[in-house]
């Protein structure tokens, strides 16, 4: 896993050598342990390299005869059975980067299309002037663009853009508003004006510096719920979860985990537990001292009953403080998502002791796990309520607008995904596949942990589980008031400690409670930045900072991140010192 950019200049120029090497450095932390540049007619291209798999001769950029070069932020985890398929090829390394380019010199555009993993790849094709892009279908990891009088430049972080001096950083006005909102912007458009990101599992031909052509490979499999017995499902969900397991811990340097008190990630470790000759070492964060729910001692005994190693992390007050900066400064492409905070630390932590952690994000988009798919589910008669259909700071009076422009995104995937042959379930599910998954959970996870050089894997989002997991019965999804019930129900034969079916409490993170107590200082701080003036009413700003409704405890944190974070990205200061130093600097 690693960093990756480059320039292709609309002149036919080759590509100035100090500006790609001043966004290649911009992207550093993620790939502490080698780089490598490309320069070839009007393209550039820089790696940043975290070993993981070919620690000997995996250094990129990679070619082939012909030229074709590639520089890849990618784990192909098929790769072993793609190079057996190609018993033609003569392979340099044992890279699994490598493989995509052969799989390019043969198949053209549709490459990625053979692809199982993660992956955010360009490729220069000299032979016909063009470069490709293309990025995992369920967008794992990331890739921006911005287009300009120069050409076409691209990168996995859009502060690559911005430290280079490549493009100045101007606020889009509406996809804020949209952040505000909903926590996280989506689509194409990020909260810079200048800079877009390509969409997962798109791929994008780029000539003489301009976009010339673009398609998408669909994450999910098409289709209604198919009919099936409970135990078959059982049996093929079960399947699924030790084939993506054992292939997401293909890797040349150790591997642990991340452990809640949840049902995904308590699958996990359940799969890991039995695929491992040695113990699996999982990290868990907790929260002391507060009304937040501590799932470090559930966690402790699901790790023990399954022979793990197992490392408690605590979160305190004081973390929040100093972490903000950190995190905000690391999401360049902002998510106002509180759970980045523990994010941050767990990656931080682990990272003293290892280089991949597996994760459980989309366990809950796959098998039905959120509240909010059984109130979009409710049948006419019963008013079902549409997904995210009321902003975070909507009826605060805190913007300087009231309009509801911000769900237009929302809307427009609604429309966009909606299929007739899904049930009701399903396109509420694939919604959140759209815009909620890829620009909230999986920026936070990447950012949050390549800053510390660390790799995160999904194995729930893999085209193997997708398979057997989006399709299934929505009663075998949703239960009553229970979601998960076929994750719940494995876990529940290959981990009964970890209580798959008790009721229990959703992860939380104590925000609302740190920042009440500071809110009368904290309040006027925020009210007055910049970036919180241009589009909020600072009296009502300042007073939500002292209500103790969770739902001002949430604007609260929305705005100080946002007021942060614009002080950052769009001011330029900065992160050294803590949240009040930071607001207070100038």
């Amino acid at each position: 896993m690693c960093g990756i950019n480059g320039v292709m200049t609309a002149s036919g120029d080759s590509p100035d050598r100090k500006l790609i090497i001043s966004m290649q450095n911009a992207l550093i932390h993620r790939g502490p342990d080698g780089s490598g540049l490309y320069f070839k007619d009007n393209i550039g291209m820089a790696h940043r390299r975290l070993a993981i798999i070919d620690l000997d001769t995996g250094d990129q950029p990679l070619s082939i005869p012909n030229g074709t070069t590639l520089v890849a932020n990618a784990e192909i985890y098929n790769y072993i059975e793609l190079k057996s398929q190609m018993p033609e090829v003569d392979f340099k390394t044992t890279s699994d980067c490598e493989v995509p380019l052969h799989l390019y010199s043969k198949f053209g555009d549709s490459f990625a299309r053979h692809l199982r993993g993660m992956y955010a790849i360009a490729i220069h094709d000299p032979e016909n002037r063009r470069l490709v892009l293309t990025r995992d279908p369920f967008g794992i990891k990331q890739l921006y663009y911005t287009v300009g009088p120069f050409g076409f430049a691209f990168a996995s972080e859009p502060q690559a853009f911005l430290t280079s001096g490549l493009i100045s950083a101007d606020i889009r006005k509406s996809a804020a508003e949209e952040l505000l909102q909903l926590q996280f912007s989506l689509g194409r458009e990020t909260v810079m004006s200048n800079i877009f990101r390509v969409l997962p599992g798109e791929t994008l031909i780029v000539e003489s510096g301009k976009i010339s052509k673009t398609f998408r490979q669909d994450a999910l499999p098409s289709g209604g719920p198919q009919v099936v017995e409970e135990e078959i499902a059982l049996e093929r969900v079960g399947n699924a979860l030790f084939d993506s397991i054992n292939v997401h811990q293909r890797s040349d340097v150790p591997y642990g985990m991340f452990l809640s008190g949840g049902i995904d990630s308590s699958a996990i470790l359940a799969a890991m537990s039995q695929l491992n000759d040695q113990p699996v070492h999982a990290f868990t964060v907790g929260f002391s001292d507060t009304e937040a729910t501590d799932e470090r001692k559930h966690a402790a005994l699901v790790a023990k009953s399954l022979g793990a190693e197992h490392t408690e992390v605590d979160f305190t007050e004081n973390d929040f403080w100093k972490t903000i900066p950190l995190v905000a400064s690391a999401m360049d492409d902002p998510v106002a998502d509180y759970a980045e905070l523990p994010t941050y630390k767990l990656g931080e932590v682990a990272g003293q002791q290892f280089k991949v952690i597996l994760c459980g994000e989309g366990g809950d988009e796959l098998f039905g796990g959120y509240s909010r798919y059984r109130s979009a589910i409710r049948p006419w008669w019963s008013y079902p309520r549409a997904m995210r259909s009321r902003g975070a700071l909507e009826g605060l009076n805190i913007l300087r607008t009231n309009s509801r422009d911000w769900r237009n995104g929302i809307a427009a995937y609604e429309t966009d995904i909606y299929d007739e042959n899904r049930s009701a379930l399903q396109n509420v599910q694939a919604n959140d596949f759209a815009d909620w998954l890829p620009h909230d959970l999986l920026i936070k996870l990447d950012r949050c942990l390549m800053v510390h050089g660390v790799e995160g894997r999904t194995p729930f989002l893999d085209p193997v589980i997708a398979k057997e997991a989006f399709r299934l019965p929505d009663s075998l999804k949703i239960k009553g008031r229970t979601g998960k019930w076929i994750l719940r129900k494995w876990l529940s034969d290959h981990a009964p400690v970890a209580e798959p079916f008790s009721r229990k409490r959703g992860f939380t993170v104590p925000v609302g409670e740190w920042i009440f107590r500071k809110g009368n200082t904290l309040g006027p701080l925020v009210a007055k930045q910049s970036g919180i003036v241009e589009l909020c009413e600072p009296d009502n700003v300042k007073a939500i900072f002292k209500s103790k409704n969770s739902r001002a405890g949430l604007a609260a944190w929305i705005l100080l991140f946002y007021s942060v974070w614009h002080r950052l990205h769009i001011e330029g200061l900065s992160n050294d010192g803590d949240v009040f130093s930071i607001l207070s600097n100038g």
